[in-house]
């Protein structure tokens, strides 16, 4: 499943990077550790944070993440933004909290 069509069925915000909105994922990861993530993410992974700095692009980059969901409607810092149009790493934000992202992307089959 491509980002563009999770972003069409949950119906999320495109935050930054939407040149990277034709990415595959498959698979989820839900952490805010950035360590663990980087310890226990897998490549095209969906990554749900609420983490907000920009150390969430780096890992996402280094990680090959498909997108970066921000869950219930959070604000993320503009350099943050900025970073992840560099790096063409979608963030996207939702109304719905971690748990309720996690259970409509499982629906979606990601």
């Amino acid at each position: 499943m491509k980002v563009k069509d999770i972003v069409d069925a949950l119906k999320l915000r495109v935050l930054a990077g939407e040149k990277g909105l034709n990415r595959e994922a498959n698979g989820v990861y839900t952490c805010d550790l950035l360590s663990w993530v980087m310890s226990h993410g897998k490549k095209n992974n969906v990554w749900i944070t609420v983490q907000i700095h920009p150390n969430i692009v780096a890992v996402a980059s280094l990680l090959e993440f498909s997108c970066i969901i921000i869950p219930e409607n959070i604000s993320v810092e503009e350099t943050t933004l900025t970073k992840a149009n560099e790096e063409n790493i979608p963030i996207l934000q939702s109304n719905l909290n971690a748990y309720e992202i996690c259970v409509e992307l499982n629906k979606l089959g990601v």
